[in-house]
């Protein structure tokens, strides 16, 4: 089910940042809501994205993403393949940016300007990072992957700003350095070319 009368189902679990809280539907997930200090704000902010929520058991599917979410957050990284996101009611640039971002892997990093072309609109880059602050989908659409062009690292929404960014980054192999406001891969591994990013991800198309 997913929803009825009283709200959207949501499940609320804990993890190494805090309370974290999740809401699905008959259509797949709807949204993620990361720590907001105390289980009531966290609720709040579940609720801004999804409309009313309530508490129900979570099923099987879910389980597995909050498991996911669970040992991310603890350093683990996580892989989210085949979650279905509930896209419905969303600007279609910002589905289209959220569709591809969802594609992308642990360790691999895009400045906005790679996300406005993936998107199918090179000049939007403002209108990336406002989907970006706007993502409902934390962590299993990831959004801290995305860095400002050359390296910095941008903005981050969720509480803690740029320190969550880089917590969430460093579980995938991948430091923010906080002199440069740059980046490098754990063990100075370069970063990828955009053209070897792609080629990465082609064979999931």
């Amino acid at each position: 089910m997913g929803r009825d009368e009283s709200g959207t189902a949501c499940v609320v679990f804990e993890t190494a940042f805090g309370e974290c809280a999740l809401a699905w539907g008959e259509a797949g997930l709807r949204g993620v809501a990361l720590p907001r200090g105390t289980r009531k704000t966290t609720l709040e902010a579940l609720a801004h994205m999804v409309g009313p929520v309530r508490e129900q058991k979570p099923p099987a599917w879910v389980k597995k993403v909050v498991r996911g979410l669970t040992a991310h957050l603890a350093g683990k990284a996580a892989t989210f393949d085949g979650v279905p996101l509930d896209l419905s009611g969303l600007p279609a640039f910002r589905a289209r940016v959220y569709a591809e971002l969802a594609r992308t892997t642990a360790g691999e990093t895009l400045s906005y300007a790679d996300l406005a072309r993936l998107a199918g609109s090179p000049r939007a880059t403002r209108a990336v990072g406002q989907a970006l602050a706007h993502n409902p989908f934390a962590i299993v659409v990831p959004c801290h992957r995305v860095l400002a062009t050359g390296g910095g690292a941008g903005g981050f929404s969720a509480e803690g700003g740029t320190t969550t960014k880089a917590r969430l980054l460093a579980a995938e192999g991948v430091a923010l350095d906080p002199e440069r406001d740059a980046w490098h891969a754990v063990g100075e591994i370069p970063p990828p070319r955009r053209s070897e990013r792609r080629q990465t991800r082609a064979p999931k198309r």
